[in-house]
């Protein structure tokens, strides 16, 4: 397990041969004590196939080969976006961490992949230990949720690039699937149906266009009680992502899973829309869920169009499963019992007009747009 603090190696002051690393803004010992923060954390999210212990130069992951006989490795690296401004301003960070978990880890899962071990990289303008513990704190937590190993990472110092309070955050993250459950678009078929599996929230898309009407057109304070919500505006925009990896791949152990769509940027149809082959098209139902309020309220104080909102964020629905339609009630039961909320969603039918269409087009949405 391998977790580095770095420093840009230009960052040394010219001149004075009396200069010091920390004159020019970085402190070693500041590196040293975050890593002795951050390793509780760390060692919290293990697998038994971690070697090696924290602070080796790379992560050690012996895969299981008894496990698999022909193995494929996923890999998807992302970040967590403009929410990381919400957890600046209410100098509260600890679950952010939790939110790049689920960006990488359920972009894993949509092909089947059980997500093995994740890698973080942490920019800061100033290394603050007790910051740098609470982020790795969200990852550890992420981690543990989605079922893989902190496998260590990267903490960089960069003053003169970052303010001392800026931060930014990202993550790759490994795992593995038999070569012949590979989940995708080339197993779906005309009568499959479409379960989608709720959210938590915004989850960690569209951030930037909620701070611009919540915020700063609005003037919202984050501290402000919100009764829709029964908590803070800061509270509401701060809950973190779920996770559905493990939830995703108890689903494909059960039933006929013939591929996943984790709802992220572009929304519910542009996502779907990439898992649903030419010839084919995904239809649903907006009536058959409600969004949940933080979602009309963006869009009462920004007067924003229900396409927008559609095209923006994911509206209620974080992840969807394809599946065969004798397998519906088996997939929901499995959702059920993890406490995941689900429904059907739509199906899958064929429609020859828009074979050549673009993804986003091969997801028709029925029914009248959200009423706000």
């Amino acid at each position: 397990m391998s977790e580095d603090l770095s420093t840009d190696s230009n960052a040394d002051a010219a001149g004075s041969s009396s200069a010091t690393y920390a004159d020019a803004g970085v402190s070693i010992d500041a590196g040293d004590e975050a890593v002795g923060l951050m390793r509780p954390w760390a060692e919290r999210a293990t697998r038994p196939e971690v070697l090696g212990s924290l602070g080796g130069f790379a992560g050690l992951f012996q895969l299981p080969l008894d496990r698999w006989s022909e193995p494929v490795l996923a890999s998807a690296t992302d970040g967590v976006g403009t929410k990381i401004a919400i957890s600046q301003a209410l100098d509260k960070h600890d679950t952010v961490g939790i939110d790049l978990v689920a960006m990488v880890a359920d972009d894993l899962v949509v092909c089947g992949a059980e997500p093995l071990f994740l890698q973080d990289y942490i920019a800061v303008g100033k290394v603050v230990p007790e910051r740098i513990s609470d982020l790795v704190k969200g990852i550890s937590e992420g981690c543990v949720q989605a079922g893989c190993a902190l496998l260590g990472g990267e903490t960089a110092e960069h003053p003169g690039m970052m303010g001392s309070g800026e931060y930014d955050i990202s993550a790759n993250a490994v795992g593995a699937v038999e070569a012949n459950a590979v989940l995708g678009p080339d197993r779906v078929r005309a009568g499959d149906v479409v379960i989608a599996m709720g959210s938590s929230g915004l989850h960690s898309n569209g951030y930037s266009l909620a701070r611009h009407v919540l915020l700063d057109s609005a003037r919202m304070p984050l501290s402000g009680h919100v009764e829709e919500f029964g908590r803070t505006l800061g509270e509401e925009l701060l809950e973190p992502t779920r996770i559905y990896a493990k939830d995703c791949l108890a689903m494909a152990a059960e039933a006929q899973v013939r591929t996943f769509a984790h709802v992220t940027g572009g929304g519910l149809a542009d996502n779907l829309g990439r898992v649903i082959p030419p010839g084919l098209t995904a239809v649903l139902d907006r009536a058959s869920w409600t969004p949940d309020p933080v979602f009309r309220l963006i869009a009462q104080r920004g007067r924003i169009e229900a396409a927008e909102m559609e095209r923006t964020f994911n509206m209620g629905v974080g992840m969807a499963a394809v599946v065969a339609a004798e397998d519906v009630d088996r997939a929901l039961a499995v959702l059920t019992a993890r406490h995941v909320p689900a429904w059907v969603l739509g199906e899958v039918s064929k429609q020859p007009s828009v074979e050549e269409t673009e993804e986003g087009q091969r997801v028709l949405m029925r029914g009248d747009h959200p009423r706000f």
